[in-house]
């Protein structure tokens, strides 16, 4: 086979609380001296696991072919950003090797190889030598590029000075049309409006489509099921499974679903008050007489209620959910915000709840996110797809329009007719 990617025991492990630097001060020395004294150098527990250090990725093995379009799924933290980092040679394996024939191109985060003070042509160059390309070739796509991302006007602007979908908007136009043989891109898209988002799904699908190499990590299941043909989940750093797409997101679904510990509610362990404002401490959909609930019919309705908990006083802070259909694409949000500002919220225990109406959402499988924020600043807590809501069908009257998608949410509008 023509393998373009052939990963072997990929591991990266990280120490907590580690000094971004290897230049340590006389200080810092005698400080690790002192502490290996009195025995604090030692594993932290009697299993002889070292609570100082995290495996962020744990013995991962996968081939991938050319012209292949990977999926790479999972909650935060299962390692999914590591990996591509590993693959992009931004950082080092702890163990295990990764080997890739060809050009790559990586759009990690926003912005990803560009330096601030330089203008936004100076760095569609700088973009371009990065990925071993020559001047020449560079300039042959510039305008290409350029009329993809929009900033024909801002050109000659630093991109400090750049807004983020600015900077996404061009970051991405480098990066998927230097024509690399391996295109990594990370959830970096949520960034942009959905008409960008949408132009990048599409210039993503024409590279495919011309036998590139994509890794594609993205919350989007609707996004991750159009696109691509295979899927790995990784969970806690490991695969669990690798796959056709249709297989591999509907365990990351399910096993999603299987957290919750009772029909229509999960809770969560109370963790320590130290390095945290706040925690979401359960989630729970209530059907119209207020009980919990995993299937609601389509006329009743139904809640969603968060309980948490602040540590600290928190200015503007925004409770949210988000809603997001059977095949991961977001149905709507909601919060808590009152404009301008959010509310601000002192230490305790809280209850909020929100009522989706009957006769809004259509007949489906939905899922639930919940978070605490404060907006463009910080998450405090979130929880991803931590609860699911069947919407069983009584009288939608949409069994007329079987096999024909016709969306998420039921819109009762009036209509006007006259005869010309």
């Amino acid at each position: 086979m023509d393998s373009i990617i052939s990963a072997q025991g990929l591991s990266k492990r990280y120490r907590l609380g580690a000094s971004a630097t290897n230049d340590r001060t006389l200080r810092e020395v005698i400080v690790d001296k002192t502490r290996s004294w009195f025995g604090s150098d030692a594993p932290a527990n009697g299993n002889g696991a070292d609570k100082r250090f995290f495996w962020a990725l744990r013995d991962v093995s996968f081939d991938i072919q050319r012209g292949d379009v990977v999926g790479i799924i999972g909650k935060n933290g299962a390692g999914k950003s590591t990996l591509l980092k590993l693959l992009s040679r931004i950082t080092d394996p702890t163990q295990g090797r990764a080997e890739i024939v060809g050009r790559v191109g990586s759009l990690l985060e926003v912005g990803t190889g560009f330096h601030p003070e330089l203008t936004g042509r100076e760095n569609i160059f700088l973009n371009g030598t990065l990925m071993g390309m020559s001047r020449r070739e560079v300039a042959t796509k510039f305008d290409a590029i350029v009329e993809f991302a929009e900033v024909e006007r801002f050109l000659d602007t630093p991109v400090k000075r750049y807004s983020s979908g600015m900077y996404v908007r061009l970051a991405f136009a480098v990066a998927a049309h230097l024509e690399p043989d391996v295109l990594i891109v990370d959830e970096v898209l949520a960034v942009g409006d959905m008409a960008f988002q949408r132009k990048c799904l599409g210039k993503v699908q024409d590279v495919a489509t011309h036998g590139n190499t994509v890794l594609f990590v993205s919350h989007n299941m609707g996004a991750v099921t159009s696109l691509c043909t295979r899927a790995i989940l990784l969970e806690r750093g490991s695969v669990v499974l690798d796959g056709t797409v249709n297989e591999v997101v509907d365990r990351y679904m399910t096993g999603t679903a299987n957290q919750a510990q009772t029909p229509g509610r999960i809770t969560y362990q109370p963790l320590p008050a130290d390095d945290r404002d706040g925690q979401v401490l359960a989630m729970t959909s209530l059907d119209h007489a207020g009980r919990a609930c995993e299937n609601t019919l389509f006329t009743d309705g139904f809640s969603v209620e968060l309980e948490y908990v602040l540590h600290r006083r928190v200015p503007d802070l925004e409770v949210s959910i988000d809603v997001f259909d059977r095949n991961g694409a977001k149905v709507f949000y909601s919060s808590t915000r009152r404009p301008p500002t959010g509310d601000t919220f002192e230490p305790g225990r809280y209850r909020s709840r929100v009522r989706i109406p009957g006769k809004f959402l259509i007949p489906n499988h939905y899922w639930i996110s919940a978070a605490m924020l404060v907006p463009n600043v910080r998450f405090v807590d979130q929880r991803e797809r931590a609860v699911s809501v069947q919407i069983v069908d009584n009288g939608s009257d949409l069994h007329r329009f079987a096999g024909t998608d016709v969306g998420s949410v039921w819109v009762d509008l009036e209509w006007g007719t006259t005869r010309e």
